[in-house]
């Protein structure tokens, strides 16, 4: 992609994304991920109302009047966005690819996180970990990963949750906020990974998916090809059998990703590529709240 394509690309992104963090997002976002506490801040006089408890008695005692102490949450978190980047993010039937409502989501989380002044960090990851980029604040570092995020070419088209999330247990040695964003498409079993990322971090999985994943219409003999493989096979979708089959596989992967989630205790949000994502996330946030 050319540079000018590519900033035309991430600017069309910032536009749209920063705008529903900034009016949407980064309250719901605070709200939800709380700081490490509460630090002092300041004293002042004692007000009708104020807990006795708050009573700074040596201050009190100087002055002969009542102060109280003040103090305020310690807000700075890190977020680590961790992207799926293999082959099977590269598909869709409607408007939209998968691996762009992936890109949508994960920077209008970063934006949401700049506007509490949160460091944000990116682990692209494949069946191993393609990229990652420590966790930094500033918007030029958002457009850093959006770049990335937009352009990146990975190196493999297979999928290992384990791997990846493994290797976010090891970098990150802080508590911090994690967004999993993938299709969950994988053969391979993360669950006990998931659960040790989980009691360092505050883990939610946004499951992205399209809707002929859930379905697959009757069209005839149709060519599939595996994104992840590469491997093709006819498929006659006029065969209600056939489509039974497929239907039933999708079920199958589905309830074991939920069976998963709920047993680690992390968070789990659906949102199929031609549904709001808007609209889940938020609803998410309030359930949190």
């Amino acid at each position: 992609m050319e540079t000018k394509d590519l900033l035309k690309k991430v600017r069309k992104i910032e536009i749209k994304t920063k705008r529903l963090s900034d009016h949407i997002f980064s309250g719901e976002y605070h709200t939800s991920f709380k700081g490490r506490g509460m630090t002092f801040s300041e004293v002042r006089q004692y007000q009708y109302g104020d807990d006795v408890r708050a009573i700074d008695w040596n201050v009190t005692a100087r002055y002969n009047e009542p102060y109280v102490k003040v103090f305020e949450e310690e807000r700075e978190l890190t977020m680590m966005l961790m992207v799926d980047v293999s082959g099977s993010e590269h598909f869709g039937t409607k408007n939209q690819l998968k691996s762009e409502i992936v890109t949508e989501i994960a920077a209008t989380m970063a934006f949401s996180a700049t506007q509490n002044n949160d460091k944000i960090g990116l682990i692209l990851f494949s069946d191993h970990v393609e990229l990652f980029i420590p966790p930094k604040k500033g918007k030029s570092h958002v457009l850093r990963i959006i770049r990335e995020l937009i352009e990146f070419q990975p190196k493999s088209k297979g999928t290992n949750l384990s791997q990846a999330l493994a290797y976010l247990t090891n970098v990150q040695k802080k508590r911090a906020i994690v967004f999993l964003i993938s299709d969950f498409i994988t053969q391979d079993d993360y669950e006990k990974p998931l659960k040790m990322a989980t009691k360092k971090h505050d883990v939610t999985a946004i499951r992205v998916f399209d809707p002929h994943e859930e379905k697959i219409p009757n069209v005839g003999i149709i060519p599939l090809q595996d994104a992840e493989t590469g491997n093709i096979v006819l498929a006659d979708t006029n065969d209600a059998n056939v489509r039974a089959y497929f239907e039933n596989h999708y079920k199958h992967q589905l309830a074991q990703c939920k069976e998963v989630f709920a047993k680690s205790g992390a968070g789990l949000v659906h949102t199929r590529v031609d549904e709001s994502y808007v609209t889940k996330l938020l609803g998410y946030f309030k359930a949190r709240e």
